[in-house]
C-alpha cells in the first residue's frame, strides 16, 4: 500500500458497522444473506438492532433436489424457506422483489426494487454480495451487487431517486460480504449455531442432510468462521469489505484497503 493510501486510510477510516441502528442486508436469492451474513444478522437483532432482509429474486432454478416441482412451486418453497430462515436469525421484517431467477430481468427493474426498499427501510448501512471480486461468474450476483453499490451511492440525491420512484436517504455505509478483501471483521462468538440452524433447518430445499452441497457448505462456514476468528483472537468472525460515502467517489486510494 503506498504512503498516500496509508494516509488516506487512516483519515477516512470507516466506523464499526455495529455502531449504527437500521440494517438492510440484500441477497440475489434466498439462502445467500444467511451464507454470506448470517451470523452478523443474528447478533444484530439480538442487540437490539432494527434489520430487514430483502430478497431480490425468487430461486425458481434452485430446483436440484425438487425434482417434479414446477418453477412456480419451487419459488414458493423457497419464498417459505426464507422467512423460516430469516425467523431463526431474528429477522421479522423480510421483502422480496419476486424477480425470476437466472438473468431473466430487466436491471431498470432490479434498481428500481431496490431504490424503493432503500428509500423505506431507511437503512444506516446496506449489506449485499462483493461484485469486484473476480471469481464471481453468477450473473445474479454481479448485477445484484453492482446495482446496490450504486443505488447506495447515489440514495441522497432526491431527483435521482425520484426517477427511480423512490424516497432518497443518506445510507453511512455498505458492507459488502462473500468479498476477497474484507476491511472489517464482526465477532459472531455464540451466533454460529443460529446461522447454521437457519441455513440447514430451514434452506433444506437446497441443502438437504446427507448431501455434499449440504456437507461441503458446512465444512466451508465452519473454517471461514474459525479462521477469521483467529484472526481477532476469538472463536468465531465474520469479515466484510467496508466502504462509508467518503470511499464511493473519487477515491481511487480506497479500492486499496
Amino acid at each position: 500500500m503506498s504512503i498516500l493510501s496509508t494516509i488516506v486510510k487512516v483519515a477516512t477510516k470507516a466506523p464499526s458497522i455495529e455502531d449504527y441502528d437500521s440494517y438492510l442486508f440484500i441477497g440475489p436469492h434466498p439462502d445467500d444473506i444467511e451464507i454470506g451474513a448470517g451470523a452478523t444478522a443474528a447478533k444484530l437483532t439480538a442487540n437490539g438492532k432494527k434489520v430487514t432482509f430483502l430478497i431480490c429474486l425468487d430461486g425458481r432454478y434452485g430446483d436440484e433436489f425438487l425434482e417434479g416441482k414446477s418453477a412456480e412451486e419451487v419459488a414458493l418453497i423457497r419464498r417459505e424457506e426464507s422467512i423460516a430462515s430469516a425467523k431463526v436469525l431474528g429477522v421479522n421484517d423480510v421483502r422480496f422483489l419476486d424477480l425470476c431467477d437466472g438473468g431473466f430481468y430487466k436491471k431498470k427493474d432490479l434498481s428500481k426494487g431496490i431504490a424503493k426498499v432503500i428509500g423505506d427501510v431507511k437503512p444506516d448501512v446496506v449489506f449485499s454480495p462483493d461484485f469486484w471480486v473476480s471469481s464471481e461468474c453468477h450473473i445474479d450476483h454481479v448485477n445484484v451487487g453492482r446495482i446496490v453499490s450504486y443505488i447506495v451511492e447515489i440514495a441522497p440525491y432526491k431527483g435521482i431517486m425520484k426517477r427511480l420512484g423512490a424516497s432518497n436517504y443518506n445510507v453511512k455505509s455498505l458492507a459488502l460480504y462473500m468479498t476477497a478483501r474484507p476491511n472489517q471483521f464482526v465477532n459472531t462468538r455464540g451466533f454460529f449455531k443460529r446461522q447454521h440452524d437457519a441455513l440447514f433447518n430451514c434452506h433444506i430445499s437446497q441443502f438437504p442432510s446427507g448431501t455434499t452441497d449440504a456437507d461441503s457448505l458446512n465444512l466451508y462456514l465452519n473454517l471461514r468462521s474459525k479462521i477469521y476468528g483467529i484472526r481477532r483472537f476469538t472463536t468465531d468472525c465474520e469479515a466484510f469489505r467496508v466502504l462509508e460515502r467518503t470511499h464511493m467517489h473519487c477515491l481511487p486510494e480506497a479500492s486499496k484497503f
